[in-house]
């Protein structure tokens, strides 16, 4: 089995500190903002910085693609006040951003707005977050070791968000990254098998673990608590809720989990969506009131989505289909009519200055699935196992599911998913299991609410026995696939 487990991917941010029910998804530039400079290739400012501050080049790519996906927004900040590439945040609990224009010598404005020199920036900050845990030069060189700083470059509110923000980044290691900037660019980071040393981040609670979910409202979501500062109390049920309301983070998603426990926020939202594979988080329970759309607050549940506006490649059909299945169950739940009179984006709150999900939000695609268009599990055994998995055998497990085996040719690692076909959205038993010839079986088991697995072990060169358990139906090959 790979050193380090990939459940899902990607993440980070929301929500400068503003009135008490001031909505998320805020993206403007500020007034006082210098012009975005032109910037130097991408490419060559990760790997100057890396250079310069003795960080990991692809780590550093890594972090700024879980923040990011490599986009600056021309100088323009996050909902939680975070500018460039690398995601330098100014709020009021976290100054990043000044921490790196005195680190680098650059104007606070330079770092801000000027790609080559946020990078540089990013790089100076994660040394010294290093440097402050002790890594020597020998463990520098390490890339395992960076995983407490990484955790801490965050600046999440608590370990369990700390683990989730720097997961993400391992996740993206071991998946490989192949991107294209917005100004056309193309970076890459090959794929690895990475043992991360979490240290102390090692205890803390798993947010990706879906035996979190028991705590939430909706079955398949985890549980993660806003800070009390960030919602109202209520006792809210059908008779007062008739809206679902559409919000983009401007942000990742392991950053907003983190600002929305942030007393200083004074926003939430109900429901976070992961972009890389729809994880979905709660962080306010549906009868008590988010903030998160001003005079639609009392009368709405709030679901976020990972992203930024202007950028499509964050909304991906695995975030489609996990909202719009997310959507259907709220709203099942409630008598809310499944229509775009009662479905809103952001942008249609009265009196609200917000532009969200915005013009790349695809709402024909996002309505059909609400609406059983093409409904089905919002998962497959792709997005299961991650970047470079193929599916070269299956078995289907009665009506209740399929397993699948995957294999990723340019690590020889095998890995085996088994996803639902029925009672979508409810925990059941499924399980999932891979035995590398000679070893010792890998067993993933329990109750899930879309699939079981991944389970990946390193198989080059060996024979393998593979299945899984949907419903009443099993299965169990005998060792193939050899070599």
């Amino acid at each position: 089995m790979m050193a380090f487990r990939v459940r899902r991917s990607h993440r980070l941010a929301v929500a400068l500190a503003g009135l008490l029910a001031a909505p998320v998804c805020l993206f403007g530039a500020p007034a006082n903002a210098a012009p975005a400079a032109p910037a130097d290739p991408l490419g060559g400012a990760f790997s100057g910085a890396a250079a310069r501050y003795e960080v990991p080049r692809d780590l550093l790519v890594a972090l700024a693609y879980a923040e990011t996906h490599l986009d600056g927004h021309d100088g323009a900040p996050s909902a939680s006040g975070g500018y460039g590439v690398m995601h330098l945040v100014t709020n009021p609990t976290r100054h990043t951003l000044e921490q790196a224009a005195a680190l680098t010598g650059r104007p606070v404005a330079a770092v801000r707005s000027d790609s080559a020199a946020n990078i540089a920036g990013g790089a100076a900050v994660l040394r010294a977050e290093a440097d402050g845990l002790g890594l020597r030069a020998a463990d520098r060189r390490d890339i395992g070791r960076w995983y407490s700083a990484v955790a801490r470059y965050g600046g999440a509110a608590n370990p369990s968000s700390a683990r989730l923000y720097a997961d993400t980044v391992y996740d993206l290691l071991g998946a490989g990254i192949h991107t294209v900037t917005p100004r056309g660019e193309t970076v890459d980071v090959q794929a690895r098998t990475v043992d991360p040393d979490r240290g102390a981040y090692a205890d803390a609670p798993d947010l990706n673990a879906p035996r979190l979910a028991a705590a939430a409202d909706y079955p398949s979501a985890h549980w993660a608590a806003a800070s009390t500062s960030n919602y109202r109390v209520g006792s809210r049920g059908a008779s007062t809720i008739d809206r679902i309301v559409i919000h983009v983070m401007q942000g990742s998603y392991a950053g907003t989990i983190s600002w929305f426990q942030n007393p200083s926020a004074k926003v939430s939202a109900h429901y976070l969506v992961r972009s890389s594979d729809g994880d979905i988080t709660q962080m306010v329970r549906e009868k008590d009131v988010a903030y998160h759309a001003t005079v639609y607050n009392d009368r709405s549940v709030g679901i976020e989505h990972e992203g930024y506006v202007n950028d499509a490649s964050w909304f991906t059909d695995a975030m489609y289909r996990s909202s719009a299945a997310l959507t259907r169950y709220v709203a099942d739940k409630y008598g809310i009519p499944k229509d775009r009179t009662h479905i809103i984006g952001h942008a249609q709150v009265p009196g609200t200055d917000h532009t969200d999900p915005g013009p790349n939000w695809n709402w024909t695609k996002y309505m059909q699935y609400v609406t059983g268009g093409s409904g089905g599990n919002p998962y497959t055994p792709e997005q299961v196992c991650g970047t470079g998995y193929s599916v070269i055998d299956s078995a289907a497990l009665g009506t209740s599911g399929t397993v699948y085996l995957l294999y990723d040719t340019s690590s020889g690692r095998n890995c085996v998913a088994t996803i639902k076909s029925t009672s979508l959205g409810t925990a059941t038993a499924t399980s999932a299991y891979l035995e590398v010839q000679g070893s010792t079986r890998i067993t993933d088991s329990g109750d899930f609410a879309y699939y079981a697995g991944p389970v990946r072990a390193s198989a080059a060169d060996k024979c393998v026995k593979w299945g899984g358990k949907a419903g009443s139906s099993t299965y169990d090959s005998p060792f193939e696939h050899c070599g």
